[in-house]
């Protein structure tokens, strides 16, 4: 932590009444960052150390260290964790679906195989993580289709979703359990997890939220398209944690390569756009416990290889020095306005 930045307020300490306000974290960005992370968040996400094939590249076979290490950070900093993610299309081994042949497995065999994986993880971390992505991204993005075409889906049919987070449950009782994903505004798809989550709903199956990953831009989505979102998600009675805030300098249709740092335009724009965002989630408040950006600070995202390849983003509320842009002193002012 630099000089300048080591007189601001914690970022989390500005919420501490309405959310916790989380990161998503490496090893690598823990060993870099961790004395800046522990002042400024009070929750945090593997960005990629507990997603399947991380922690179970062969069946059997389990690699917790880099997870370990993320769930003692957190206690040594009496930080919350989300546990991230159990079942996903993407980064899950493809032993899961297969038999000792090299052929689908059958529906028995993926289900015993997805209990094991669900059961070992979440007990491993039980009480340590306060709530789970159980299920990342099932839904199609396409109008025409409901759920993502996914080996999941094949060979267990749509039950899956059912089960995953009964298994969830059985390992913790205690944590929250979220469905989680992406384009989480538009009108189609919006309308599709509100579908899935109320048929879960019905099914007395134990979820608990929705998990808004808010992957949006400085352009869009509108505040009325998050807002309506929001109300829709809210109307289930559940809660909704922000699992992957960031607000990218460009479109996703934008391809360009010729800036080496943010325009003037662009991070007034970031700034207007953090503080229109933060002022609605203070409004849904009693039912938002938990904002998580993607990331710490502009020396790292993931939006510099997404999707171009290479290039710089700056999504963040701290630059690439950690050092508070001015979008941090908007939510500052937010914060102070409201109590």
């Amino acid at each position: 932590m630099t000089q300048a930045s080591s007189g601001l307020p914690a970022l989390h300490a500005l919420f501490r009444d309405a959310f916790k306000i989380g990161a998503a974290v490496s090893t690598d960005i823990l060993s870099a960052q961790a004395p800046f992370i522990a002042k400024h968040f009070n929750s945090i996400t593997a960005e990629n150390a507990m997603k399947p094939e991380e922690v179970q590249p062969q069946e059997g076979v389990y690699t917790f260290a880099a997870a370990d290490r993320i769930f003692e950070f957190a206690e040594a900093n009496h930080i919350g964790v989300r546990g991230h993610t159990l079942l996903w299309h993407n980064q899950t081994g493809d032993w899961m679906f297969r038999n000792s042949a090299g052929g689908p497995c059958t529906r028995k065999e993926l289900l015993s195989r997805l209990q094991t994986h669900i059961h070992t993880v979440v007990g491993r971390y039980r009480g340590k993580a306060y709530a789970w992505d159980v299920v990342n991204e099932a839904i199609e993005d396409k109008s025409d289709q409901y759920l993502r075409d996914t080996k999941w889906l094949e060979i267990l049919g749509e039950d899956y979703l059912r089960e995953a987070f009964e298994m969830a449950h059985q390992a913790d009782p205690d944590a929250l359990l979220f469905y989680n994903d992406y384009n989480e505004t538009d009108p189609v798809k919006r309308d599709k997890i509100y579908r899935l989550v109320r048929s879960l709903l019905d099914q007395k199956t134990p979820i608990h939220g929705i998990g808004m990953q808010a992957h949006w831009n400085i352009y869009g989505p509108s505040i009325g398209e998050i807002r309506s979102a929001l109300e829709l998600y809210t109307s289930l009675g559940v809660r909704i944690h922000i699992t992957e805030l960031d607000l990218s300098m460009f479109r996703f249709e934008d391809k360009r390569t010729d800036l080496k740092a943010p325009t003037d335009e662009m991070l007034k724009l970031q700034e207007e756009r953090y503080a229109e965002i933060f002022a609605l989630l203070l409004e849904y408040r009693k039912a938002i416990d938990s904002v998580t950006f993607w990331g710490v600070a502009d020396d790292y995202t993931w939006l510099d290889g997404f999707p171009v390849r290479g290039r710089k983003n700056w999504p963040f509320l701290f630059d690439e020095h950690r050092q508070p842009k001015a979008s941090f002193g908007r939510l500052a002012d937010l914060a102070a306005s409201k109590w």
